[in-house]
């Protein structure tokens, strides 16, 4: 794995190989162009870690979203969807998605 692959990525990779197998082949399935652009994809996987809670994926998904052409304001309005959907903790982490 890259030095730039999260962390459980790597402990995956060390203790259980096979399940991270199965999981990148099925990320690598769902995560391109479909009915859905890889694009909206992208900002739906955004709009899920800021419901779920986890800021530092928000963060890491909008650095990906950014290399695809997401532009800010299309961040914003995925963070105000969060904000819609789960309140007060969705917008608080969805924020995240402006960290650097």
């Amino acid at each position: 794995m890259t030095s730039n692959a999260p962390s459980w990525r790597d402990d995956l990779e060390k203790h259980a190989p096979d399940i991270l197998k199965q999981m990148t082949t099925l990320q690598e399935k769902v995560m391109k162009d479909g009915a859905l652009s890889l694009k909206t994809k992208t900002l739906m996987m955004l709009l899920c870690d800021s419901l779920l809670a986890h800021p530092d994926g928000v963060t890491n998904i909008a650095r990906r979203a950014r290399t695809l052409g997401v532009s800010d304001d299309e961040i914003a309005e995925t963070v105000a969807v969060a904000f819609l959907m789960g309140g007060m903790p969705g917008l608080v982490t969805g924020a995240n998605a402006f960290r650097d």
